[in-house]
């Protein structure tokens, strides 16, 4: 009781000149945020249905035409040279469906070069994908297995070595196709009419759909988030303002625009978003074919899906604070353009996007049950993150009623997202990390239950100490909200920590297993959960105390 009533009398001192005016000016800040992701999510909402009301597509908005070989005087001249460009590493499960897929594209064979660029540490997967590429050899395939004796750069530096070769300076555009991507036939004859009809145009972007989607509910969380990207995002850049972020695979690059801009970096982990930044400031065109669309994978472990959010968190704000001043003086593009760039693009999207999530709904909202007086609006914590949130499940209707899932999946992720985030803009830690995403192929790795229990304790202190003591205090928040009877939501705080213990567990008890619509045995994960809410639950006399103290002094 000594140390609860301590504690309180110091809470007492530092709550009315320091806390409340802090957290009073949290709020704001947050409730301005929110309304800047608003206003960019109706925005958009309203440019795609204008955009679908009046019919532009891209063949109405650039010339197209589809290729001709009927001349029997320039034959298979008439198709420009293409450098098809396959990145790997260790990709065992799925290299041979990736060589496949682009030694399959219907072209000319003597217009088109296969480069597999293998940065493979394994000399057994080496070995394999060699074998694979001499394989399509002997059946008249023009392919080329590369390798290089150092890894540098990753898979920027692969791409820009493999620009090197003196092969390639007969190649007019260059495709990219990552390990796991899989392209149709008529991949090329659907985009290249395009760059060779418009020569303002420097790159030509095609949709990913995915191939495990429904393989566990985190592929169909993540399937939601990356539609909207898609349909959304990329049709308004291509659409309103011929700019977006190249995606780093099934695009299409005109080489000499590749080159104009400076060619691959490897400045940060976003290498394509760089390279897309830099040719638009040198006036050249992008365009999204939503139409076209490309088989690819979606991470299926945990492991590997955080990893990759931290790359696509962490290296969009590293970018921004290398290229902001540079976008502000460049003179080749208009002022609007630049704006966009800038404030939708960047600030919005990439930056306030992630840290408005981790910082309102588990920081700022928690916080406000021991300031009463402080009190947010309705629209601010309700109204407008329901319209933001069907505005983003619009793009995936067939998951709809997993909404509620898809908000408590994107709460979890948050914390990770912004604190890539803030390693971005600072430059601090693991800000150029590489880890190039596993890819599972047909294959999914189940691991014994004996054996992940006995990683549970370890992982928790490693890697989770911080979100862990966050949720806890977060519980110990929606108790407290609960008995107090406090104006939050009650069930707005209780969902938050309930589902990153199961992000948590999930990690540490089965870092490989996928949680399956069909098969999955929820008593594993959930008896783990209910476990560790047990532990944590605040049982504990001095605190119960101590937030009654609080609570009937801030009353």
């Amino acid at each position: 009781m000594e140390a609860a009533e301590q504690i309180a009398v110091v809470w007492k001192q530092v709550r009315g000149p320091v806390i409340v005016p802090l957290l009073r000016a949290s709020v704001m800040v947050c409730l301005a945020m929110c309304v800047i992701l608003f206003v960019e999510k109706v925005y958009m909402a309203v440019v795609i249905v204008a955009m679908r009301l009046i019919g532009r597509r891209p063949e109405r908005q650039w010339r197209w035409e589809p290729l001709r070989d009927d001349d029997p005087e320039l034959g298979n001249a008439a198709y420009p040279m293409v450098l098809v460009q396959i990145p790997m590493y260790n990709e065992r499960e799925v290299y041979k469906k990736s060589i496949g897929a682009a030694c399959g594209l219907s072209w000319p064979s003597d217009r088109i070069v296969i480069q597999v660029l293998d940065d493979s540490t394994d000399p057994a997967i080496k070995e394999l994908v060699q074998v694979e590429c001499q394989r399509w050899a002997n059946k008249g395939v023009n392919i080329k297995y590369e390798i290089r004796d150092n890894r540098r750069g990753y898979k920027a530096g692969a791409l820009k070595e493999g620009m090197k070769h003196g092969y390639v300076k007969d190649c007019d555009f260059v495709v990219i196709f990552d390990a796991d991507f899989q392209p149709e036939p008529d991949y090329l004859s659907r985009a290249m009419p395009f760059l060779i009809h418009n020569p303002e145009i420097a790159l030509i972007q095609a949709r990913w759909v995915f191939v495990n989607a429904n393989e566990c509910l985190m592929t169909r969380m993540q399937e939601m988030s990356l539609d909207y990207h898609f349909k959304v995002e990329q049709e308004v850049g291509s659409s309103a303002y011929a700019f977006f972020g190249f995606n780093g695979t099934a695009g299409v690059w005109r080489i000499s625009a590749l080159n104009e801009a400076g060619g691959w970096k490897d400045r940060t982990t976003v290498e394509d978003m760089d390279l897309a930044v830099r040719a638009s400031l040198k006036g050249w065109k992008f365009v999204y074919l939503g139409d076209l669309r490309v088989k690819s994978e979606l991470p299926s472990t945990f492991k590997a899906f955080r990893y990759q959010q931290h790359r696509w968190s962490c290296g969009p704000a590293n970018l921004f604070r290398k290229m902001l001043m540079e976008i502000v003086k460049n003179q080749k593009v208009t002022l609007w353009k630049k704006i966009y760039v800038i404030y939708n693009f960047f600030f919005v999207r990439k930056i306030i996007g992630h840290i408005l999530t981790s910082v309102f709904y588990c920081l700022v909202i928690p916080a406000t049950v021991f300031v009463p007086e402080i009190e947010i609006p309705r629209w601010g914590y309700f109204y407008i993150p329901t319209i933001i949130t069907l505005l983003n499940a619009v793009g995936t209707p067939r998951s709809f009623h997993l909404v509620i899932f898809w908000v408590l999946f994107e709460n979890v992720m948050s914390l990770h997202r912004t604190k890539a985030t803030f390693s971005g803009l600072l430059e601090l830690g693991r800000v150029n990390e590489w880890v190039v995403t596993e890819k599972l192929g047909d294959v999914l790795k189940m691991k014994v239950q004996s054996k992940v229990t006995k990683k549970l304790r370890m992982r928790i202190r490693e890697r989770y100490i911080i979100i862990i003591g966050l949720l806890m205090c977060i519980s110990q928040l929606s108790y407290l909200n609960f008995n107090m009877e406090s104006g939050c939501s009650f069930w707005s705080l209780v969902l938050q920590p309930i589902s990153s213990f199961v992000e948590v567990t999930t990690f540490c008890l089965a870092k490989d297993i996928t949680i399956s619509f069909s098969s999955c045995n929820p008593s594993l994960s959930l008896s783990s959960v209910w476990d560790l809410l047990g532990h944590l639950s605040p049982t504990d006399n001095a605190l119960r105390s101590w937030c009654n103290v609080v609570r009937k002094d801030s009353v």
